[in-house]
């Protein structure tokens, strides 16, 4: 078995990867609070929640506050087991790599 075998080549980029661990621990995140917490622009944001989403990694509401859009993300059943298995196929690498 190679190393690196069992990563998820979808979550290897570090913002995608923010993007799900913030999802995984929380029911659900806006567009707004996922952007503060990475500390990035709308556009690349976009990109990255775009990969998840088609990817069947997340899935997007979209819904108004007042008069105000609101986009939540939240982790699917099938992105949230693909996550925990790309992190665990991590903790694996770095274990056999001691």
């Amino acid at each position: 078995m190679s190393l690196i075998e069992g990563l998820n080549k979808i979550f290897d980029n570090r913002i995608r990867l923010g993007i799900m661990s913030a999802l995984v621990v929380n029911e659900e995140v806006n567009f707004n609070e996922l952007k503060e917490l990475l500390d990035i622009t709308d556009g690349n944001l976009a990109s990255h929640l775009k990969s998840l989403e088609e990817s069947g990694s997340i899935k997007v509401q979209k819904g108004f506050i007042g008069r105000k859009t609101n986009t939540t993300y939240s982790v699917t059943k099938a992105g949230e087991k693909a996550f925990k298995a790309h992190i665990a196929a991590l903790e694996q690498m770095i274990r056999s790599t001691k």
